[in-house]
């Protein structure tokens, strides 16, 4: 596999959107939030595509350029890391992101919405991180 930029640049586009997206929802009140599935149903999809999107972008890069294929999400960041695609404080931020994502895919029923209000107001920023990152190595 070759790493393909224009492939890499369009999805850090659709990342940016969907980051732009839900940054509307860390205005909503915490008992707003909770409450209304309009607004959690939002942000779980939102931050399940945002996963989704920053995990392709590692595999397409570590696949594309390295001929690495990471087993788990969670390798993505660590493998991104070691060849200094992404720095070691965004790898420590990304770590758990994996496991966050599975739980929005696989047990649905059981999300936290609290959990998720307090992961838009405290981490929503690294995905938009990553994506300069990668547009710094990818410039380099």
């Amino acid at each position: 596999m070759t790493l393909r930029p224009e492939i890499v640049y369009e999805r850090l586009r659709r990342l940016r959107e969907v980051v732009s997206n839900l940054e509307s929802l860390r205005e909503v009140p915490r008992q707003e939030f909770v409450a209304s599935f309009h607004h959690y149903w939002l942000a779980e999809r939102g931050l399940q595509l945002a996963a989704e999107i920053l995990f392709d972008v590692g595999n397409h890069i570590l696949a594309g350029r390295f001929g690495a294929s990471p087993s788990t999400y969670e390798e993505i960041p660590q493998k991104l890391c070691e060849r200094k695609v992404i720095s070691e404080n965004l790898r420590d931020r990304l770590r758990g992101l994996g496991g966050f994502r599975n739980i929005l895919v696989h047990d649905y029923l059981d999300v936290n919405r609290d959990l998720l209000y307090g992961f838009l107001q405290e981490e929503l920023g690294y995905f938009g991180r990553f994506a300069d990152e990668v547009e710094v190595f990818l410039g380099s």
